[in-house]
């Protein structure tokens, strides 16, 4: 019962990228198309986050705006989360959430705090921070700890955030240590829903104990992530194996090749809602998409996903 109870709870979320018009502005029936294709793969979603979301270019009215339209796109129809980017402050991410709250996300995000100029906090800022946040808001919400801010975010402090605050569900966790993720999955993983930052770590995570991936190759491919999460569930160890080789050359094809840049021109290749990269981002140089179809060609991508 406890493993059928494992198996059940797996999951996978992409992370929205937000379709641009070549004149910079937001392409909201684009965007629509794009998160109806994910949630009708089954995929969850993140939307407005500052990686493969381009939140960084994006104004709070900017996100609120893009906020409000995914959750009348997806709500109640697939897992709808914001993401949003990491703070300065605790004022900006209570700011983030309570605008998340009012346009009715299923949950959101708390990043980490990135305090500028390459700096650490140190752990008991990180723990005030946190409580701050948690304090000033009653949603759902999920804790972030990621290696784009410099740090790690020691496990104690988590363990106790999720101890003392009962609004927290889920933690993503995207660090390339394998000891931190055990750790941090033997504490929490029975009470709450853990995730990896990317697909090359899910079937170490799910082995340890974990729930799942996040991933920004669910932007081009959800049909094939959605797979991976289905096979596992179903014990299908062959199929488990070619649809994760699959998912992992095909991260290997966009991660360091341009990234969100070049999953937007294969996109667009497939005839497939996308739109542009935003500035200081440009559109991917023709040899990195070169380099990105033989990959969807090879893996049989456009077969996967019914294009």
């Amino acid at each position: 019962m406890a493993s059928e109870n494992r198996l059940s709870r797996l999951q996978t979320f992409a992370i929205s990228i937000t379709p641009f018009r070549e004149d910079g502005s937001i392409d909201l029936d684009a965007f629509a198309a794009h998160l109806t294709r994910i949630g009708e793969a089954g995929v969850g979603v993140y939307v407005g986050g500052g990686g493969s979301g381009e939140g960084y270019t994006m104004s709070f009215d900017e996100t609120a705006m893009l906020i409000e339209h995914a959750v009348g796109t997806l709500k109640g129809k697939a897992p709808i989360r914001a993401m949003g980017v990491e703070p300065r402050t605790a004022r900006q991410m209570i700011e983030f959430l309570n605008m998340a709250e009012a346009k009715g996300v299923d949950a959101a995000q708390i990043y980490s705090l990135d305090v500028g100029h390459g700096h650490v906090p140190t752990p008991t800022e990180l723990s005030t921070y946190f409580s701050e946040v948690l304090r000033n808001s009653s949603m759902p919400l999920v804790l972030s700890t990621h290696q784009s801010v410099g740090y790690v975010i020691p496990a104690n402090v988590i363990v106790d955030l999720f101890e003392n605050h009962s609004q927290l569900i889920g933690l993503n966790i995207s660090h390339q240590d394998p000891n931190y993720l055990r750790s941090l999955i033997d504490a929490l993983g029975d009470r709450i829903d853990i995730c990896v930052g990317g697909p090359h770590q899910a079937p170490m995570a799910m082995a340890l104990g974990g729930q799942g991936f996040l991933s920004s190759e669910a932007n081009l491919a959800p049909r094939l992530c959605r797979s991976v999460i289905d096979a596992a569930r179903a014990g299908d160890n062959a199929l488990y194996l070619d649809r994760w080789g699959a998912l992992l050359r095909l991260f290997m094809a966009l991660y360091g090749n341009g990234g969100i840049r070049v999953t937007k021109a294969v996109l667009g290749e497939f005839g497939l809602p996308g739109g542009y990269p935003r500035p200081p981002r440009l559109p991917a140089e023709k040899d990195a998409i070169e380099r990105a179809m033989a990959v969807v060609k090879d893996c049989n991508i456009a077969e996967i996903e019914g294009w």
